[in-house]
């Protein structure tokens, strides 16, 4: 049995040596542990150190900050800084400055083509008087293009008769007015010199010669005038062949426009807007048949008041009313102070203070009567808007913008009115049902009471909820 020899005890400094350096080999781990981590800390985005001595491509890189350091805290996003209603009026203004600038280009195209507008706006007024008789004529049988041309010759025939009139009453009477014309004159000069002004004859003198430089001297310029009043003659005469044409075919074709017009829309707007046309139409239609009959009125009572006070020209006086009736609130003016004066130098004062009379009586009983009972709730466009519309169109394009703005303020009033109303109920009706507690409350809205048709569905005859002429 052979015997293990026994472990020799080794000496006390050995063992505390081996203890020591193992607690320097610990020591190094936790502060290689600490370094990785605070190297960690001090990377930015995609590992690349911020913080520490030097890199491994050596590199200074700036030292870590010390922790009594004070934080500084990260700028805040430029669009956060913006206050919230900075940011609402710049969204709306920019947008507004969109709308102005396509408002303008839209201006200036129009301007460009001013006279087919006109034209096409015209044509579309007589059409909106003239359609209902079409509309008789093919329910008594009539073929439609047998009706239109029918109704289209009595319209343009009396339309030419009345205009007829007017110059050969104006021809017929322009001596005696202009015999009445120096009358008041030489009243006026005799008023004048008899007043309480202290006017002498000289001073009158003086006056009339220094009109009658001022013609010669600006003879040029009167002279192109009158072409410049040629020109103007030739494109009036222009835009009413223009109109006259585009009438004939609104009533004869005038359902056919209106759908391939509708293609034009996108689909997801079509139906609104295929609702929205037909009232938009018989705004149109009763904008123009009231106006028609209050002008009318008009021309008959204050042409009768004239012609009992012995004034000139007495039919065409009531036909220069009938036909300023057509530019709302400022032709009325017009035309009665047109009346006013021509009596006051044909007939004297007091004449022309009876005119005055009969022309506030009249203007009074259709504002307050005629108006309201005529046109009733078809036309609702409060009177200053009407203002503004009138004024607007004059300086636009003149006297053809005058007579079209009010009824295109009418239709767009109509026509926003009913695009607002049809989303809302679409709206209503595409909403989700309520659930839960909720499905206790009110019931879904029920669909709109004259639904619009759809895109693809045919327009209705005329008479039947049709936008254009059938």
């Amino acid at each position: 049995m052979s015997t293990q020899p026994e472990p020799q005890p080794q000496p006390g400094w050995l063992g505390r040596l081996g203890a020591g350096l193992t607690r320097i080999g610990e020591r190094l781990n936790e502060r290689r542990a600490e370094a990785a981590a605070s190297d960690d800390d001090a990377t930015g985005p995609g590992g690349a150190p911020l913080y520490g001595s030097a890199d491994t491509a050596g590199v200074e890189r700036v030292p870590a900050p010390p922790d009594y350091a004070p934080a500084v805290a990260a700028r805040p996003d430029p669009v956060a800084a913006v206050p919230w209603g900075m940011r609402v009026a710049a969204e709306a203004s920019w947008r507004l400055l969109v709308l102005a600038g396509t408002l303008w280009v839209l201006m200036k195209i129009i301007s460009a083509v001013q006279l087919v507008v006109l034209a096409f706006a015209a044509a579309l007024l007589v059409t909106a008087m003239l359609q209902p008789t079409v509309a008789r004529l093919r329910r008594t049988g009539l073929p439609r293009g047998l009706a239109t041309a029918v109704t289209a010759v009595l319209g343009f025939v009396v339309m030419g008769l009345v205009g007829w009139f007017v110059v050969w009453q104006v021809m017929e009477n322009i001596d005696n007015l202009s015999d009445r014309l120096k009358d008041g004159i030489e009243e006026l000069k005799r008023w004048l010199l008899n007043s309480p002004f202290h006017v002498t004859e000289k001073q009158i003198n003086d006056i009339a010669e220094n009109l009658t430089d001022a013609v010669a001297t600006n003879t040029e310029e009167i002279t192109s005038a009158g072409l410049q009043g040629v020109t103007v003659i030739v494109e009036f005469l222009t835009g009413m062949l223009l109109a006259m044409f585009s009438t004939l075919f609104l009533l004869y074709d005038g359902k056919r426009i209106w759908q391939w017009t509708l293609k034009l829309v996108p689909a997801q707007a079509r139906p609104g807007v295929a609702g929205a046309g037909p009232r938009a139409w018989r705004t149109l239609t009763a904008y123009v048949r009231g106006t028609v009959i209050v002008a009318l009125i008009d021309a008959i009572f204050i042409g009768l008041g004239i012609w009992f006070l012995d004034v000139p020209m007495a039919v065409p006086l009531a036909v220069f009313i009938f036909l300023f009736a057509f530019i709302p609130l400022v032709g009325a003016v017009m035309s009665g102070a047109l009346a006013v004066v021509v009596a006051l130098v044909t007939q004297g004062v007091f004449t022309a203070l009876m005119v005055l009379v009969v022309v506030l009586a009249v203007q009074q009983i259709e504002g307050h009567v005629l108006q309201p009972f005529i046109l009733g709730r078809a036309v609702r466009v409060h009177p200053l808007a009407v203002v503004l519309a009138v004024a607007a169109g004059g300086l636009v394009a003149g006297i053809g913008g005058a007579v079209v703005a009010v009824p295109l303020v009418a239709v767009t009033n109509t026509v926003v009115g009913y695009l607002r109303t049809y989303s809302m109920e679409t709206a209503l009706r595409t909403a989700p049902e309520p659930r839960g507690a909720t499905a206790l409350g009110p019931a879904t809205a029920p669909p709109p009471a004259t639904a619009p048709p759809p895109a693809s569905a045919p327009v209705p005859a005329q008479g039947e909820g049709a936008v254009g002429p059938e």
